[in-house]
């Protein structure tokens, strides 16, 4: 259930979104912007054989800048302008809007605190377009060609699962591999007590096992494919994900910088 400190942040948010904003367009936009990038890419192909083998390791670097981006810049507050824009954006009004009590939105209006804005898309235009260059003056066109559309690809899969976990329970959403699986892992970032360390991916749990801060004790493989269940979430840090739940928490442990968590608290972060 929704606590009064969420439900007025909510208020107060909405309240400063342009009447000229419109959801369907601005995701639109996005989708047919990347869907049109990588249909020219595959256009641009010629005959392109083992150069496919390079999706792999640009797939998994990009969870690795995916889960670093969330933990270093999202959630670490850098005092630079265009850093210091995207950690208020994030731990400051989406994680205000959205907790473990309720992580669902309602209309097209909220795709505003859902979806990265369009500059985001330009800055990974310029960027994959670089990386795609070096690729193709490197080893060949192909090379680069397909660098380029994966991290695009990658761009259009964060963004659908991150709509995913954030819209009203439905069957595909909770049936569907690895969209039931980030839905939960998501679902239990938000929650207040433990979101500036848990479950930093987006996509793919993979850097977060890796890197040991995912909120289950599982492997690999039952990490990627856990669905919703929250079975093996980690024994210690269920009191406090469940502390984080009850509003008088929130009410006075919680900040626009998140969680005042106590010296026992932090021990148990840390373990």
């Amino acid at each position: 259930m929704m606590t009064t400190r969420q439900r007025n942040f909510r208020e107060q948010y909405k309240s400063k979104i342009s009447p000229l904003y419109n959801g369907l367009l601005h995701i639109g936009v996005m989708y047919a912007a990347g869907i049109a990038a990588i249909g020219y890419c595959v256009s641009r192909l010629s005959s392109a054989t083992w150069e496919w083998l390079l999706v792999i390791p640009v797939f998994l670097a990009g969870n690795l800048a995916e889960w670093a981006m969330h933990t270093f810049v999202m959630h670490r507050r850098i005092d630079v302008f265009a850093l210091r824009a995207i950690y208020e954006r994030h731990t400051r009004e989406h994680h205000q809007y959205f907790t473990d009590n309720d992580v669902t939105i309602d209309t097209t209006r909220e795709f505003r605190i859902v979806f990265f804005p369009w500059r985001v898309l330009i800055v990974l235009a310029v960027s994959g377009s670089a990386l795609g260059y070096v690729t193709s003056l490197l080893i060949n066109p192909n090379a680069g060609y397909i660098v380029f559309m994966t991290m695009v690809g990658l761009y259009l899969n964060y963004e659908t699962f991150h709509y995913c976990c954030h819209v009203r329970d439905n069957g595909f959403v909770r049936n569907a591999p690895f969209i039931n699986t980030i839905r939960r892992h998501h679902s239990a970032h938000h929650n207040m007590g433990i979101m500036m360390k848990y479950n930093m991916n987006l996509t793919y749990p993979i850097a977060d096992w890796l890197m040991g801060t995912s909120d289950l004790r599982r492997g690999l493989f039952g990490h990627i494919f856990n669905g919703s269940s929250d079975a093996h979430v980690k024994d210690e840090l269920r009191p406090i994900i469940a502390r984080f739940r009850n509003s008088e928490t929130q009410d006075s442990r919680v900040t626009l910088d998140g969680p005042l968590l106590t010296a026992d608290e932090k021990r148990t972060m840390v373990m």
